[in-house]
Parts: structure tokens; C-alpha cells; sequence
């Protein structure tokens, strides 16, 4: 199974990649939204994104590329997140990460290392690269990315014990399953108007089914123009679940409702 995800080799993407594909079949692409678009034009058969941080909460270019791209969700990875510093030595000025491991860190490094400069870069995995090539540069990434080149200056420095990501592992829309625990949707009512947002929550209350997430991004089309994105616990093969859809479409009938699919969660633990 072809799959592509964050790269290069050894990021948190690539470590939920392995779950569901063998290492020499993993390709790895710099930007969530060529994932995507890798997905949808039929060049892989899997992508992996991430779509949701316990500490710094979503990946906006994740829910941006769902929104602008038609492909599937078949499944949920779940991975806890364990950062380490990494540095040839003790004495640098800059610390380069992707910008949620910044973030996910920033307790520490503020109390640390409090004048050190942030660069954010496309990837963990990165960052430690570039603290190979440069003295002056530490990198924060999982603690199997360090070497006999590097020094692991500290361990486990995320802000929180509890920390962990979701991924989305993504297929051609074709593949798109109306089993498992969970459903997304992405909506754009095309409109703004009060109590909006009640009448689009009010389908999933009225048959009892628990949303796990609702966010909204900007549509791009006007300032105030937004788009939805929603996480609930049924399937779309529940009749509870399409009933709740076809309100839903009734409500953006001047815009649309897109269906990424139902899916189960895998828990990775490394």
C-alpha cells in the first residue's frame, strides 16, 4: 500500500504512517496540503495528516486541505507525543521545530531557554536535521531521532504529560466507508444569519448523538464566510446519522455538505 505523509523520515507523522503501511512503501511530502492533493488525484493509496493536537488543538492547514479537497477518512490514529532537545552541544541561539512542537514545548523553553530564537520549520524530523548541520541550532523531535552526532539535552519537555495527536489516514474518495464509530463532515451553509449555528447542531441533539468536535475555518469567499467542520460518534450507516445529514443539507442548501466517511480509532503507542 502506497502512502504518503509528513517527512522526512522519523516524524510523528511518519510513526502513525507505520500503522498502516510498511516502511519502504512510505513516501513523504513537505506540506499537508500536497498530502492531500497527492490522495485525491489517485497518486497514493494512503495519506496520513494530522488534524488535532491535545495542547495546541487543530492543524488549520489540515482543515483547510479537507475542505478544499474531496477525499476519504478510513481511519483515526491516535499517538501520544514525547518531544526531546537535541543539540551538538549545549550552546545555541536557535531552536527549530515544526511550530506546534514549539508550542507544544513553550513552558520550557520560555524557563530555559528564554532568548533563544524559534524557528519553525516544516517538521520535527526537520528541525533535528538542521541541529546535525548546525552547531549553533537545536532541534525538538521524538527521542529516537537523536545519534552518536547529537546530544539529548533534555527528555519529555512537552508542557503536558497527557500529550498526544490525532492523525487522519486518507483515501481516494471512492473508498469512502459508511461503517465505523465515528463520522466527519465538513459544511458550508453558505450563509450568516443568528442562531446559524444552533439550527446546524440542533439535528445531532435531536437524535442523540455526541459531537467531539466543531470547528469552523475561514471560507476564503468574504470576511465572516465560514465553513464547519464536525466529528461525531455514529456511523454513516446509522439511519440516526443520515436523518441528521439530510437536515443538515436542507439548512446549506446554498452551499454543500461533504461526507469524509466513517472510520474506526487506532491507538499507537511508541
Amino acid at each position: 500500500m502506497a502512502a504518503v505523509t509528513l517527512g522526512p523520515e522519523g516524524t510523528y507523522s511518519h510513526r502513525a504512517t507505520s500503522s498502516i503501511a510498511d516502511d519502504d512503501e512510505i513516501d513523504f511530502r513537505q506540506s499537508v496540503t500536497a498530502i492531500v492533493d497527492a490522495v485525491a488525484s489517485d497518486e497514493y493509496d494512503r495519506g496520513v495528516i494530522p488534524i488535532e493536537n491535545s495542547i495546541e488543538g487543530s492543524v488549520t492547514e489540515s482543515l483547510d486541505a479537507l475542505a478544499d479537497y474531496d477525499v476519504a477518512v478510513v481511519r483515526e490514529i491516535v499517538t501520544p507525543i514525547r518531544h526531546a532537545l537535541f543539540a551538538q552541544g549545549p550552546d545555541f541561539d536557535t531552536v527549530a521545530s515544526h511550530s506546534q512542537a514549539l508550542a507544544q514545548c513553550r513552558t520550557y523553553l520560555e524557563r530555559e531557554y528564554p532568548d533563544a530564537t524559534l524557528e519553525a520549520v516544516a517538521s520535527t524530523a526537520k528541525g533535528v536535521e538542521f541541529a546535525r548541520e548546525d552547531p549553533a541550532v537545536a532541534g525538538i523531535g521524538h527521542p529516537a531521532l537523536g545519534g552518536d552526532d547529537l546530544e539529548m539535552l533534555a527528555e519529555d519537555i512537552q508542557d503536558q504529560d497527557s500529550n498526544a495527536t490525532r492523525f487522519f489516514a486518507l483515501a481516494p474518495a471512492e473508498e469512502r466507508s459508511k461503517g465505523g464509530g465515528k463520522t466527519s463532515l465538513v459544511v458550508y451553509p453558505n450563509a450568516n444569519y443568528p442562531g446559524l449555528l444552533l439550527e446546524l447542531l440542533e439535528p445531532f441533539a435531536d437524535r442523540d448523538i455526541n459531537l467531539t468536535r466543531v470547528e469552523s475555518r475561514p471560507s476564503g469567499q468574504r470576511l465572516g464566510d465560514y465553513v464547519f467542520h464536525v466529528d461525531f460518534e455514529a456511523g454513516l450507516y446509522e439511519s440516526r446519522t443520515m436523518e441528521a445529514i439530510e437536515d443538515l443539507e436542507e439548512l446549506a442548501e446554498n452551499g454543500w455538505v461533504r461526507r469524509l466517511g466513517s472510520y474506526d480509532t487506532e491507538h499507537v503507542v511508541e
